[in-house]
């Protein structure tokens, strides 16, 4: 994964996640979105720029959907590239995610 960007918006931030999440970055993207999810009532976790994603990115999206769900937080996946779409339909998780 080259870098992992936040933005402040009005009602929470905004995580921008770029190149290939998998196993040698994946723990990166899970605290930055977990910090994220302490300090803000909404996170949204753009996607748009990620290449590739491995079933430890998927792990840290759903710990991360976990963590908001039993924090009263609200998660959200948006602008996934083509690739991510198509692994987030494949293992179903387009039902388990609010992806806008």
């Amino acid at each position: 994964m080259e870098e992992i960007k936040f933005e402040k918006v009005e009602d929470g931030c905004i995580v921008y996640a770029t190149g290939e999440i998998d196993l040698s970055n994946s723990q990166g993207l899970r605290k930055t979105i977990l910090a994220a999810l302490k300090t803000n009532p909404k996170v949204y976790v753009d996607l748009s720029g990620v290449s590739y994603i491995d079933s430890s990115g998927i792990a840290s999206l759903v710990e991360g959907l976990q963590f908001s769900k039993s924090n009263h937080k609200e998660f959200v996946l948006t602008n996934p590239s083509k690739q991510v779409k198509a692994i987030m339909e494949l293992a179903r998780l387009d039902k388990v995610f609010t992806i806008i």
